[in-house]
């Protein structure tokens, strides 16, 4: 939080200095319709230098604008710092009830690094589930069911933030319909994060997605152009890099064409809370637990055992393989060739 000695501070150091602490300080002066000080002038002396009747004619008092200069001065240093954002220590789900109206008995708890995953058929209520979490419910949706964040009911501003959100969703379909290059996309995105070196996150973020993907796409690849595979690729390697939401959603991430596994890893890594609807046996023996779905209701949760790590390993050379059939059918091979 931007304390009154630094508000003092910021109106008293030259524009040349504050432009090295925050570039984006231009945005203010553009927003307002003022030109940007240069040199060694302080905000402080240039507010009292500028002219009456160009003020009138923006519609600005004097008196205000020192007061606006400052508050969006300690914005930018809470972007920065990440003071604001988010501290997540753990989301407790409270057990509802299912379709029929049987309750849900159980209180799950989840911590940063933690893969839940959700396993049941079409129609068993895993999406409801993920929507639940998405809303941060407060027994005010058709499950009945209820969210806590750090063991505590979530304030308002936490479920409805625009800014900050708590949970972050990446769907089964995601489509783009902004007129931008990838690295117009990402480029943006970090800008508005206020990242130090927006060209070598947005690199990161792009040689990651491509990690990821089945197939590899340019910087300069129109975002309109990327296939459902890439779209969730740059999507998984931006929320791991650049969002701010410390719980993420993922539906069914073994139909996006990616490599899945590192895409779950990528997400741990960053300390983020996953909870995954899949059908993909490996995704759901990766998890930390996983809920059982029948009927609109998780009618089991359990735990991973060590057993079935076990046959995590087998499964994978089983996965292997058939990764490879399919790629020999994508090149135009003979499946006989690949055996």
């Amino acid at each position: 939080m931007t304390t009154n000695k630094e508000k003092i501070a910021f109106m008293s150091l030259p524009m040349a200095e504050l432009l090295l602490r925050a570039p984006f300080i231009g945005e203010f002066f553009d927003t307002l319709g003022l030109d940007l000080p240069l040199g060694e002038v302080s905000p402080e002396e240039y507010f009292t230098l500028l002219d009456g009747e160009l003020l009138e004619d923006l519609g600005l008092e004097r008196d205000s604008l020192t007061e606006r200069f400052t508050a969006f001065m300690g914005l930018l240093e809470n972007l920065k710092s990440g003071t604001g954002e988010p501290r997540i220590e753990s989301i407790t789900i409270q057990g509802g009830h299912d379709k029929s109206g049987r309750p849900e008995n159980f209180n799950l708890t989840v911590r940063p690094g933690e893969v839940i995953c959700i396993v049941g058929p079409t129609g068993s209520g895993k999406s409801r589930f993920l929507a639940d979490i998405e809303w941060i419910a407060q027994g005010d949706t058709p499950t009945g069911r209820r969210v806590l964040i750090n063991n505590n009911p979530p304030e308002a501003a936490q479920r409805f933030a625009i800014d900050h959100k708590l949970v972050a969703q990446l769907s089964q379909n995601m489509n783009f319909v902004m007129d931008l290059t990838v690295e117009e996309f990402i480029t943006m995105h970090a800008e508005s994060r206020m990242v130090e070196d927006v060209a070598t996150v947005t690199a990161t973020i792009i040689d990651l997605a491509n990690d990821l993907a089945g197939e590899k796409f340019t910087p300069q690849t129109p975002v309109t152009a990327l296939s459902g595979g890439q779209s969730r690729a740059l999507m998984i390697a931006d929320t791991s890099c650049l969002s701010s939401s410390p719980i993420v959603l993922i539906d069914e991430i073994e139909n996006a064409g990616i490599d899945r596994k590192r895409a779950v890893h990528t997400l741990v890594d960053k300390r983020k809370i996953v909870l995954m609807a899949t059908h993909d046996p490996i995704l759901a023996l990766m998890g930390d637990r996983r809920l059982v779905f029948k009927n609109g209701g998780i009618s089991a949760i359990i735990v991973t055992s060590d057993a079935e790590r076990a046959n995590l390993t087998l499964f994978e050379e089983m996965d292997a393989k058939l990764s490879a059939v399919r790629n020999a059918l994508r090149n135009g091979e003979r499946i006989g060739n690949t055996a």
